[in-house]
């Protein structure tokens, strides 16, 4: 199955419309879109909302969500997995990382791991 993803409300939007143009089969959302967690949500419901919907959480938080992710596990729960990218990195090599990771790869690889991007 191919990965989906749900981008943090922190990385540009212009990620989303440009992927939506070029890629109209990889499935992207972001934060505050119509049916996904509304902006504001705090990462442990945005984990819980990932683990339900099997989404791939796309990020650049690097301070907090590893914290998150640990809690979430320790407390049993799961995730489909959390790519957390630089936040000083182009919105072309972000493209370019997600679109081999959705091309190259399937969402189970990731299953209950955070992957810090570029590799």
């Amino acid at each position: 199955m191919r990965p989906r993803f749900l981008m943090d409300e922190h990385l540009a939007r212009a990620i989303q419309a440009q992927f939506n143009d070029a890629s109209p089969k990889m499935e992207m959302r972001l934060i505050g879109d119509a049916g996904v967690p509304d902006y504001g949500t705090p990462d442990s419901e945005i984990l819980i909302w990932i683990e339900r919907n099997n989404y791939l959480l796309v990020t650049n938080n690097r301070k907090t969500m590893p914290r998150h992710f640990r809690d979430h596990l320790a407390a049993g729960g799961h995730v489909p997995g959390i790519l957390c990218f630089r936040r000083d990195l182009t919105i072309g090599t972000v493209m370019e990382e997600l679109a081999l990771i959705w091309g190259a790869s399937d969402a189970e690889e990731y299953y209950d791991r955070l992957v810090y991007l570029p590799l």
